[in-house]
């Protein structure tokens, strides 16, 4: 155990451990008690006892199992004053004794991880398919419900109730948290790996905040997609670890180091990770090679094509285009569309992607999205129509939300009063 240490490095500290080990505490808590609420307070007072018995004895060796064995005399405590304990306590210790055998285990073996468990307990087939994502990013990744309302275009509201009807589902129909036995797997994949996707997007590009990046978030969603893999090789799975990593590969250059946006054309490629690139590039093989590309092999192809380039102008936007091509008909969105519309761009000129860009944006779905208004600035701006250009950054800095986001286009802005 640590040295005790002045209460301002105990919360930094904790804090710190927090981030890193929260959702983790939750999740083995949710599994002892089966009760989303009751774990989310047990999780809470377990970190308020930490800052209070850390400061005077200092940090525990293992302080992922101190924070879920206080978590656990927390959630006893509030029986005691619901007036549950009696009837529960049996099953209850029974539920401890089992999460501190499986918390020995995941020493040796990060398959029985909690928080693996809980991924596939809020995919269950049971819950609305409109629900299990949205729950499993709110309570296994810690996503606040503004953030995944974003991610879905959806009003908070409407997501917040969705949530809502989901932990009641997984407390009132008894769904085990567990990963499902081996021929149960399958038909869990789909939403699992969505899941780990969208985390992955709001590490590797956050909604809002001060960071354009949250490392937290991308590195848990690469954990989690090494195990779904592990579990089940399907070609999909391979494909969205490929894609993870051969985007991570990127992090280093993606902003300067006062967290200004840096392009893609404009990244110094000398600091993407040769090591990460590999591996992607090895598993978006072995993804194709099945003969069964689905849209996160596709997307991992058109990040391996990026990844090839050695400079911005040995890009094959063509292929790229022809990618996209099979995404648009394999998954079809309105953000697979305007992606195409940007490689089209890349290849055939500003205005051909220009006129893609009006033609999506005509149908509404990405109307409030910056990217697409962002996209379509860009575009006016190269074909030289500063004052349509100056109205489209000006539309995507009204819907920005991410600070990086809004000094860049704010960057652009300046730029053309210059010109």
């Amino acid at each position: 155990m640590d040295q005790p240490a002045p209460p301002t490095d105990i919360r930094t500290r904790i804090d710190a451990i927090y981030r890193a080990e929260g959702r983790r505490v939750f999740a083995s808590l949710v599994r002892l008690v089966r009760d989303f609420d009751l774990a989310e307070e047990a999780l809470h007072e377990a970190f308020a006892a930490a800052v209070e018995k850390w400061a005077a004895d200092g940090v525990p060796d293992n302080p992922r199992a101190w924070l879920v064995s206080t978590g656990r005399f927390k959630v006893i405590d509030a029986l005691r004053r619901r007036g549950h304990l009696t009837a529960l306590h049996s099953e209850l210790a029974q539920r401890a004794a089992e999460v501190a055998a499986a918390n020995a285990v995941r020493a040796s073996e990060d398959i029985e991880d909690d928080r693996l468990r809980l991924v596939f307990a809020c995919c269950h087939p049971a819950l609305d398919r409109s629900v299990q994502v949205p729950l499993t990013l709110r309570e296994v990744c810690g996503l606040t419900t503004e953030e995944i309302a974003a991610a879905f275009l959806t009003a908070p509201a409407t997501m917040a109730q969705r949530l809502v009807r989901g932990k009641a589902k997984i407390r009132d129909a008894g769904i085990p948290i567990t990963v499902p036995e081996a021929d149960q797997l399958a038909e869990r994949l789909e939403p699992v790996l969505a899941v780990v996707y969208l985390v992955f997007n709001e590490g590797y590009a956050a909604t809002s905040g001060a960071a354009l990046t949250r490392p937290d978030l991308s590195g848990e969603a690469v954990r989690l997609g090494r195990l779904v893999a592990e579990l089940l090789p399907d070609p999909e799975a391979v494909g969205l670890l490929a894609l993870m990593l051969l985007q991570e590969s990127r992090r280093p250059a993606r902003a300067t180091p006062e967290g200004d946006v840096v392009l893609l054309a404009d990244q110094d490629r000398s600091l993407w990770n040769a090591a990460l690139i590999a591996e992607g590039l090895e598993l978006v093989g072995r993804a194709l090679s099945s003969g069964r590309a689905g849209p996160y092999t596709l997307q991992a192809a058109i990040a391996a094509a990026h990844a090839r380039a050695r400079t911005p102008e040995a890009t094959d936007w063509n292929h790229i285009a022809q990618l996209y091509d099979a995404l648009r008909a394999a998954h079809p969105s309105p953000v697979v569309e305007l992606n195409r519309a940007v490689a089209v761009a890349m290849r055939d000129g500003p205005a051909a992607g220009l006129a893609l860009i009006d033609a999506i944006l005509s149908q509404g779905a990405l109307g409030t999205y910056h990217l697409a208004h962002a996209a379509r600035a860009d575009l006016l701006r190269r074909l030289g129509d500063r004052a349509a250009a100056r109205a489209a950054y000006e539309r995507a800095l009204s819907l920005a939300r991410l600070e990086p986001e809004r000094r860049f286009l704010m960057s652009r802005l300046a730029q053309l009063e210059r010109f």
